[in-house]
């Protein structure tokens, strides 16, 4: 597998560092406001069904395996919050899609110069369809790698894996969802995407695992949406870019 994990983490957290700059903070505020508002209601449902949901994965627990009970109940809270994260994650990206294809555009302007000169409410809107279009394809990628995992969850003695599956399933699905936005500014495939993105499949990983984490650090989560597709950005614009532009094949580092 191609990359460098701490390399593509490190995206991310220049992603933030780009939150201030003056001329991206317009495009930074409505998807914040909309991560605020669902991320609001991810910690108010998570505070009513946090328990009930732990007890009921560790009630699937076979009797005989019950003296490892103090082993799975931290596993399985770390389960519920990654799925509760992930999952409001998804909605929020979906809603906020045009939002961030314009902040996409923005940072790689700032990058490489200009992809298209359109801003404001005109671009978002013309943005609309294709985006929607994109975060479609995206859960049609992901909706049967989430059953399946469910099923798996459901094992006897395979769940003591399921965490640890669905952090990389989540990490792999974070670095999809947000460098998905730059390459379609560019009119890279879906597919042609994923592709790229395994070339490089641990630097991926590091930074959607980076991005996963964050989704469950207070505070730090109302900001990870603006940074991790501005770290995105920098991700597609250093690693790939260049090559798919010259037309040649991309290669591990």
């Amino acid at each position: 597998m191609g990359g460098n994990p701490f390399r593509g983490a490190a995206y991310l957290l220049r992603g933030f560092s780009l939150l201030t700059e003056p001329g991206l903070r317009p495009f930074v505020i409505v998807p914040l406001l909309i991560n605020i508002s669902l991320f609001t209601g991810a910690i108010w449902l998570l505070t009513e069904q946090f328990g009930q949901w732990v007890d009921y994965w560790l009630s699937l627990i076979p009797d005989w395996l019950s003296f490892l009970d103090w082993l799975l109940w931290p596993l399985f809270a770390l389960l519920v919050l990654v799925l509760v994260y992930f999952s409001f994650g998804l909605v929020a990206n979906f809603i906020a899609a045009p939002f961030n294809g314009l902040l996409a555009e923005k940072v790689e302007e700032r990058r490489r110069g200009a992809i298209n000169s359109d801003s404001g409410w005109r671009a978002v809107l013309a943005l609309v369809p294709r985006t929607l279009a994109r975060e479609a394809a995206k859960l049609a990628y992901y909706l049967p790698r989430l059953l399946v995992l469910l099923l798996i969850t459901l094992i006897p003695g395979v769940q003591l894996l399921a965490p640890l599956l669905w952090f990389l399933f989540g990490a792999w699905m974070m670095a999809i969802q947000y460098c998905d936005y730059p390459m379609d500014n560019n009119q890279v495939s879906f597919g042609r995407m994923r592709q790229l993105l395994k070339s490089r499949r641990l630097g991926a990983l590091g930074f959607g695992g980076l991005v996963s984490a964050g989704l469950m650090v207070p505070v730090v989560n109302l900001l990870i949406m603006p940074a991790a597709v501005a770290g995105a950005t920098l991700f597609w614009v250093e690693e790939y870019a260049a090559s798919e532009s010259a037309g040649t094949d991309i290669s591990r580092r």
